[in-house]
């Protein structure tokens, strides 16, 4: 697996709270960097700009990636363009909107 095949995979344990679902799922990964030093740019954004959790969020990408091995340093790139939609989720995180939706 190369590098930023591990990042994405890390990425994808970073689950968003309010959903319950993870990022990358959700859509809200827009691109991942690996430069020859084995630094990490994640370029994302969030379900809206004003999210409380925009902290916690970033912090928890930083501590995943970080985790793997060969990784020196990780930069969170919080963008707002293009503008998060549902239209961004995979249909695998559409069926657990729907699944956790139908249970309320």
């Amino acid at each position: 697996m190369n590098m930023e095949d591990k990042v994405w995979a890390a990425l994808e344990e970073v689950i968003d709270p309010e959903l319950g679902i993870n990022i990358v799922d959700l859509g809200l990964v827009y691109d991942v960097g690996v430069d020859d030093r084995q630094n990490v740019i994640v370029t994302m954004t969030l379900t809206t700009p004003g999210c409380p959790l925009h902290g916690f969020i970033s912090d928890e990408v930083t501590k995943k990636v970080k985790g793997i091995p060969e990784v020196k340093e990780v930069e969170v790139n919080l963008v707002w363009e293009p503008a998060w939609t549902p239209a961004r989720m995979n249909d695998k995180a559409r069926e657990e909107f729907r699944q956790r939706h139908a249970m309320l």
